[in-house]
């Protein structure tokens, strides 16, 4: 039951992972990569999430370290650079309900500018909801590219054979 249920949430965002990748045209052999990537990545949140009780943005950053050494590995394999891999794989994992609501908060408080208590209510929301996503998605960037920084021979050497 548990690995089906990571499974299946893995499966959606590899699909979503090769579309990303689609639009910056890398080369063929890399979508196959792009795909695990984004599935791995998006399991690892799904499981530190839903059976470990993690928060959204530090399950993200262990998603995004993990595409970011995995990165390392595939780059080597398919002789494409860590970012062809990894940014499409990321894209998944963006929290776009966070970022949703906190513009849809925001265009509440706009409305309700006359009605003190319903502002405060809206720009309570707004302010909680942006910094989830403002903060998750800096930490998906953090932790995507620390690799790149503690194997820079490596990480710079990858498309050479």
């Amino acid at each position: 039951m548990i690995f089906t249920d990571i499974l299946m949430d893995g499966l959606p965002a590899a699909i979503a992972g090769v579309g990303f990748g689609a639009i910056s045209h890398p080369p063929k052999r890399a979508f196959s990569y792009i795909a695990v990537l984004a599935a791995v990545g998006h399991a690892i949140r799904f499981a530190l999430m839903n059976y470990l009780s993690l928060d959204i943005a530090f399950a993200s950053f262990c998603a995004a370290l993990s595409i970011g050494v995995l990165s390392l590995w595939f780059g080597r394999l398919s002789y494409c650079p860590m970012t062809v891999l990894y940014i499409p794989a990321l894209l998944p994992m963006i929290p776009g309900m966070y970022a949703y609501r906190a513009v849809f908060a925001l265009m509440m408080f706009m409305h309700s500018l006359h009605t003190p208590e319903v502002a405060d209510t809206c720009m309570r929301m707004f302010f909680s909801n942006a910094i989830v996503a403002a903060g998750t998605i800096f930490l998906l960037a953090v932790g995507a590219t620390i690799p790149t920084f503690l194997f820079p021979k490596r990480a710079y050497s990858i498309t050479r054979k």
